[in-house]
Order: C-alpha cells, then sequence, then structure tokens
C-alpha cells in the first residue's frame, strides 16, 4: 500500500492495483500550487465529510477520471445529483470494494457544504488491504469509539489530524494512537492556515517520547507500508 500526501487532509492511496485519492482539497491550497490535479489517478474518492477544505476538489477529479464517490449517504447523494458516480455508507457499515473492505466509523465533528446543503455526519474510514490495515480519522476529536476500531482490525497506520482548533490536537492524537493500538501515525490537517500552524519538530518530539513514530511527510511524498 503506498500513500501519497497531498496536503492538508488529501491522500493518495495506491492499493490492489486501484488508485483511491481522500479528501481533495488541493487547487485552493498555496501549500500544495505544485500538485496538478489533472495528473492525479482516481478510481475512488473518499469523503469523510462536507466541509470546503475535504470536497473542494472531489468534482473536477470525478468527472475526470470517473471515479466513485465514497462517504455517508447525504453526501454521495449530493455528488449523484451532480452526475458523478456515488457509494453511500453510514456510520458502522462496511462495504467490500475491488481494493478491499472499507469500513464508515465515527468522527466527532461538523459537516456542511459550502452552499448550506447538509453533510450528514462526519466519520472516518477503516481500510482493509490484502495485506495491510489503514484508519483515517477524519477531522474529530478524541474520541472513546476509537476503542472500538482494534476489537475487529489490527492496524499498520493511523492517520490523525493534529492541527488543533478544528480537530484534536498533538497530545489527543497520542492518547488516540493508544486507543487504536497503532504507534505508526501520519499526521494530517496542520499549517494549511493560521488557525491549525504547529511546531512540527516538537510534534514529532512528543510522539517518539511516547515511543511512538509521528510521520509529517512534504507535500507530495510518499510512504509504502
Amino acid at each position: 500500500m503506498k500513500i501519497t500526501f497531498y496536503g492538508h487532509a488529501s491522500l493518495g492511496i495506491e492499493v490492489g492495483g486501484k488508485n483511491i485519492i481522500v479528501d481533495p482539497y488541493i487547487t485552493a491550497n498555496e501549500l500544495a500550487s505544485h500538485i496538478n490535479i489533472d495528473e492525479l489517478k482516481a478510481d475512488y474518492i473518499l469523503v469523510t465529510h462536507a466541509h470546503g477544505d475535504h470536497v473542494l476538489d472531489v468534482e473536477a477529479i470525478a468527472k475526470r477520471t470517473g471515479a466513485t464517490v465514497v462517504s455517508n449517504a447525504e453526501i454521495a447523494g449530493y455528488f449523484a445529483a451532480k452526475g458523478l458516480k456515488s457509494h453511500p455508507m453510514n456510520h458502522g457499515g462496511s462495504w467490500k470494494f475491488d481494493f478491499g473492505t472499507v469500513k464508515y466509523v465515527n468522527a466527532i465533528h461538523s459537516s456542511s457544504f459550502n452552499d448550506g446543503a447538509y453533510g450528514g455526519n462526519p466519520g472516518g474510514f477503516v481500510i482493509e488491504g490484502e495485506h495491510k490495515n489503514i484508519y483515517i480519522a477524519g477531522d474529530t476529536a478524541l474520541t472513546y469509539d476509537m476503542k472500538l476500531i482494534p476489537l475487529r482490525t489490527k492496524l499498520d497506520l493511523a492517520i490523525f489530524p493534529i492541527g488543533n482548533n478544528f480537530t484534536m490536537d498533538v497530545e489527543d492524537a497520542i492518547i488516540a494512537s493508544d486507543f487504536v493500538e497503532c504507534d505508526k501515525i501520519l499526521g494530517c490537517h496542520y499549517d494549511t492556515f493560521g488557525y491549525i500552524k504547529i511546531d512540527k519538530e516538537e510534534a514529532k518530539k512528543k510522539f517518539f517520547d511516547k515511543g511512538k513514530d509521528l510521520m509529517l511527510l512534504e507535500i507530495g511524498d510518499s510512504i509504502d507500508i
């Protein structure tokens, strides 16, 4: 499984011969100005919630690639009404796709589109591939529901927001890593704008001091798990 960071909470995932994009917010992110969305491959687009900094480029990418939008029922319906392929889910449900199994899990946040449309309840995704399993928390506070994940799935990587103000901070993300029983963390949702700027070296040290590995990728860089 190859994971590429496109800035903010945007990710590319290559697994099972398929290309997945998560929460594409790229064209308006000055830090990601070197990423060309017209060059991105996508068979699926996973959307955690409806905020503009997570759905901005969904329509453009899906129209070009024919990707299927996977999200909660309200978000999937919103994009289906625009003529895009979609797969609706809801909390606790899972579906076996051709790249692996996806489960939609709880997140504590809000969710609405910029045009005021209802975005359903926010969520995260647990993806079980053939060889590796990951958890994409989405925008969320620290929640006890995270303790449920390792009861079903042994994780190889957890992807957490760490920018504070709108989501949990570094200290809560460390606790979250305990809850999901995964010490390998990819950080996201930081530095994009003033409210969520962090001291990256301090963040990595805090994880290291707890015996955990926090990875903060440069935009466009990838890891293999």
